[in-house]
């Protein structure tokens, strides 16, 4: 089956060689996969953006790695290789790296799952890169232009890694406005996509991710052994599902035997989704759903004197940025006052964060002054970090926490 003209290129890129200083030179040496502009000191002036950037160690002329060298970031060199053995990068440097990192999966496809990250970005070793797979779909999300020149040979390599029959590449809005491929986002460059909603299981439940139009590349999959957990948990229970975008924690609960769900979230069009996946599934609990903030929905429930055996609390990231990260830091603490207050007696509550400029102890602490500060005692049952198909290869790779928390 031909592959899409529309993932060629028609720049060929050069080697570029390249000194860095020393604080440049240890993030090599360390393996951490970003180089920054201002740790170059000697590259060639018609470096463009997709070249091969060779880098020598400062005094020994000894090349110490190999990355893809990036104009329009201040993360200058995204790094492939951070070793001194000797590689090409050609179609079976990229074919074995896909290779390593689908063996990493191997333990999660022996579950009845179908879904799953194949790459993680620099965790993989692909700076800017995402690859899912839902069912028989692979999904790409490509945040830099750096991978342009190298799209189809990896394309080819992820299709006979994966089996995938469909292949369709999502694009970062910065990537969007680029002039430098013809891609257009939610293009299906291998195979036939009959329907842009694509089913998946997710150890035994049923769910559905809209791979056009759905945030990233149409679900998030970094939560699936938490969802697992709590929806273990929730059997004859009631449960609040807070920031529930496509219901991913409420249909495992339901699943599961939950007497009730409450699904909240701001978007309207993320509860119809909701719905539907949970319908794709066999229960016999009833559904319920709240549009609104959070946080005023969550005082609203507080007013009325309800309270839940399970609440869950997801949101997104609270700081995109370094200047967000106090009020992240409070916004968090807000939400754990919240999710205290509605968690019945004995119940539990189950508190997250994606905010990778939040470190995961601050985070924890957070949570943990916040209920000693409550009326009633909490206890800490378990704090858990990504699923086992979004491994973590440097620290800022890292951004998921999640803690569980019992109303003694």
């Amino acid at each position: 089956m031909p592959f899409s003209e529309r993932i060629k290129s028609d720049y060929h890129p050069k080697r570029l060689a390249i000194k860095l200083n020393a604080k440049g030179e240890q993030f090599v040496i360390k393996k951490h996969p970003w180089v920054f502009s201002n740790s170059i000191t000697k590259i060639s002036d018609d470096a463009k953006t997709g070249d091969l950037a060779i880098v020598f160690s400062k005094n020994k002329n000894k090349v110490i790695g190999l990355g893809l060298y990036d104009a329009n970031s201040p993360i200058r060199i995204k790094m492939l290789h951070c070793e001194m053995s000797k590689v090409d990068i050609n179609d079976a440097f990229f074919y074995k790296k896909i290779k390593v990192a689908f063996e990493k999966r191997a333990e999660l496809l022996k579950t009845n799952t179908t879904s799953y990250r194949l790459l993680f970005g620099e965790n993989d070793s692909f700076p800017g890169f995402i690859a899912d797979v839902y069912s028989t779909v692979l999904v790409v999300k490509l945040y830099s232009e750096i991978w342009l020149p190298y799209l189809e040979t990896i394309l080819e390599s992820l299709q006979r890694v994966s089996g995938a029959k469909t292949i369709v590449v999502r694009l970062s809005r910065g990537l969007q406005q680029s002039k430098r491929h013809n891609l257009s986002d939610g293009d299906v460059v291998y195979g036939v996509l009959e329907d842009e909603v694509v089913r998946f299981v997710e150890h035994g439940v049923s769910f559905s991710a809209n791979v056009i139009k759905g945030h990233k590349t149409g679900y998030f999959l970094d939560h699936r052994h938490n969802r697992k957990r709590v929806g273990e948990l929730s059997k004859d229970k009631t449960v609040l599902d807070v920031f529930s975008y496509a219901g991913g924690f409420s249909v495992h609960a339901l699943y599961h035997g939950a007497k009730s769900v409450t699904s909240l979230d701001i978007s309207k069009q993320a509860l119809e989704i909701a719905i539907q996946n949970g319908r794709l599934n066999t229960y016999k609990g009833k559904h319920n759903t709240i549009a609104g903030d959070a946080f005023v929905e969550l005082k609203n429930l507080i007013k009325k004197g309800q309270t839940f055996d399970v609440v869950v609390i997801d949101p997104p990231s609270f700081a995109k940025q370094q200047s967000e990260i106090d009020l992240a830091k409070r916004k968090y603490a807000q939400l754990a006052e919240l999710g205290a207050k509605l968690v019945a007696q004995n119940g539990l509550l189950v508190l997250a964060s994606c905010s990778s400029r939040v470190s995961t102890q601050a985070f924890f602490d957070i949570n943990i002054q916040t209920l000693k500060n409550q009326p009633r005692p909490f206890s800490t049952i378990l704090n858990t970090y990504h699923d086992t198909d979004h491994p973590i290869g440097f620290s800022e790779g890292s951004y998921l926490k999640c803690g569980y928390y019992s109303a003694d």
